[in-house]
């Protein structure tokens, strides 16, 4: 395994447990926990699990995905080193005081290694089929941020809002880490993401939810290291606006990587389909090792990386482009 603190960037393996709908490569829990293992071992720094409960997107047959707080906790329980993160937790599927003491609790498991990924939520059908408004998801979030802050860092709040309340709220017992886990916040406004989306502006209340809550920003999938000096600017404007040093806010990108030979190999068509389309990139462990290198040359802090494919063995294939950086 090779130390991170040896490495000029930080790299993750997002999990991806989604259903295949059309296959047989649904991963169960067993082979999420194997590939979680399998990144330990070739000395990723973190995992990452997505947040969804059903995808329904227009000519496309509905999939699901397990939910990520059971695998997050359970992945917390069977892995020894590796950061466990959420990428990103939809803040409108729970309710913000009982989410701080579920992450306060997930620390306890994984003896301090969460990062508490959280965001808005996009994809109103799920918000539908589950019950929960889609009205106001930022003024939503930026209620829910407040209390998930207050309570991680202070273990005390008294809130009243319009959409949520934490009456002399306090986190009892607390985890090994006295202000609980770091917090990420994932945007994607202005990024390619949210051109495929059709999502436009540049979030610009989110990214200034970014500067005054969280310890790390995230922005998904950006395959292309020249778009990242813009995409930073916008998160470094919102921090000046906010009076914070931009470089105290650590920066994250989604990455889409094509392992060598990787049409050999069966995965989720669904998958394949929409990272062709947002331009995964192919490539040598050399090319990949220094694909990331200017990823780092650029400012970026850690890269999450999606790899196709994603089987225990492939992970661990993984592991020379990591001694290479």
């Amino acid at each position: 395994m090779v130390e991170s603190r040896k490495r000029a960037i930080k790299v993750g393996l997002i999990i991806t447990p989604l259903e295949d709908r059309g296959g047989s490569t649904t991963p169960g829990w067993r082979e999420i926990a194997d590939r979680a293992r399998a990144a330990e071992d070739a000395g990723f720094d973190s995992i990452w699990i997505s947040d969804h409960l059903i995808h329904r997107f227009p000519g496309v047959p509905d999939y699901g995905i397990w939910e990520a707080w059971s695998l997050v906790s359970a992945l917390a329980a069977v892995t020894e080193r590796v950061q466990i993160g959420t990428w990103v937790l939809c803040s409108g599927f729970r309710n913000p005081a009982l989410l701080a003491k579920m992450a306060d609790t997930v620390e306890e498991i994984s003896n301090g290694r969460l990062i508490l990924g959280i965001g808005s939520g996009w994809h109103e059908p799920e918000y539908t089929a589950f019950g929960y408004p889609f009205d106001n998801r930022v003024a939503r979030f930026e209620e829910a941020i407040a209390i998930i802050h207050g309570l991680l860092r202070n273990g005390h709040i008294d809130f009243e809002g319009k959409y949520y309340q934490a009456r002399d709220c306090e986190l009892r017992p607390r985890g090994p880490r006295a202000e609980g886990p770091p917090i990420m916040i994932g945007t994607i406004g202005g990024t390619p993401l949210a051109e495929r989306l059709g999502v436009k502006g540049t979030s610009p209340k989110m990214l200034e939810l970014v500067a005054k809550y969280a310890e790390i920003w995230n922005c998904p999938w950006v395959n292309d290291p020249e778009l990242i000096p813009a995409i930073n600017g916008l998160i470094d404007q919102a921090c000046v606006d906010s009076g914070r040093d931009p470089s105290t806010l650590e920066r994250t990108h989604g990455l889409m990587l094509n392992l060598p030979n990787w049409q050999s190999e069966p995965n989720n068509a669904l998958i394949r389909e929409g990272r062709l389309a947002m331009g995964a990139v192919d490539g040598s462990p050399e090319e990949q090792a220094a694909l990331l290198r200017r990823f780092a040359d650029v400012g970026v802090d850690e890269v999450h990386i999606q790899l196709d494919p994603e089987t225990p063995a492939r992970i661990e294939s993984f592991a020379r482009v990591i001694e290479l950086l």
